[in-house]
């Protein structure tokens, strides 16, 4: 997949009836034009348009590039 990263967001959500804190996972397709982020960076991506059948997310900045 050139110019596509997978990036893991992390969401903590609520238990409607239990309320302990969950953590929520989900993997997004992210369209990286010049191939800048690597394994382990921390991203700031934006919502775009469809780029592709499953590619609706666009990188915007490198926020910390992995150790």
């Amino acid at each position: 997949m050139d110019k596509t990263v997978v990036v893991t967001v992390e969401d903590r959500v609520k238990h409607g009836l239990y309320g302990k804190v969950l953590r929520k996972t989900s993997k997004l397709k992210v369209h990286d034009e010049d191939n800048t982020a690597g394994v382990g960076d921390r991203v700031q991506i934006m919502e775009t348009r469809p780029l592709s059948a499953t590619k609706r997310w666009r990188l915007v900045q490198v926020v910390e590039k992995a150790k």
